[in-house]
């Protein structure tokens, strides 16, 4: 696969700038899992599970985990990917980006992070040839539902996954909402 990324810094103001993540910050990167999923869990009575560490330093590795530094802080973090076939399966041949794990420190929740997330992914579909943004979550959390699709998002229904080889826990038995945008 060719793709080429081609800015590593996106600033949204002079405050707030969207980078990639580096090996420097993965303690950070799974604190804010543990708050996420902390939250989560109170949220909607599902929890993340403790993720793999060499899958995340392999994401950053290959420039495909991010961060949003407000003030110098790390204040959320996410992957993508380009292919996500268990979960999207013939939708998975469409040119998309998938938003993987977005993790907010708590200190910054209410900065409407997925709104720009959406945007960086949007201009960063365009200049990769991408047609859609995708994402997916664990049912059950309608509020969270609802925001993604104020965030631009189409809801596409829940899925029931089965083919869960190799995918973090929380997908296993699992009950996913997809969510999509049209670039």
């Amino acid at each position: 696969m060719n793709i080429s990324i081609f800015f590593s810094i996106f600033e949204v103001n002079k405050d707030i700038m969207i980078v990639n993540t580096s090996l420097q910050d993965i303690d950070e990167v799974f604190s804010l899992y543990k708050m996420a999923s902390d939250f989560k869990k109170t949220v909607s009575g599902i929890q993340w599970p403790e993720f793999d560490r060499k899958m995340i330093e392999t994401e950053i590795n290959e420039k495909l985990h991010w961060k949003i530094v407000v003030d110098g802080q790390v204040a959320c973090v996410w992957s993508i990917s380009f292919e996500d076939f268990q979960v999207w399966e013939e939708k998975n041949t469409d040119p998309s980006i998938y938003i993987h794990r977005i993790a907010t420190n708590h200190n910054f929740r209410g900065q409407k992070f997925v709104e720009q997330i959406v945007t960086w992914a949007k201009q960063f579909a365009k200049e990769n040839n991408k047609l859609y943004v995708r994402m997916d979550t664990t049912a059950g959390n309608q509020r969270l539902n609802d925001y993604y699709m104020q965030c631009g998002f189409s809801c596409l229904g829940a899925k029931k996954m089965t083919n869960t080889e190799g995918l973090p826990d929380h997908y296993h038995n699992a009950t996913m909402v997809l969510f999509q945008m049209e670039v």
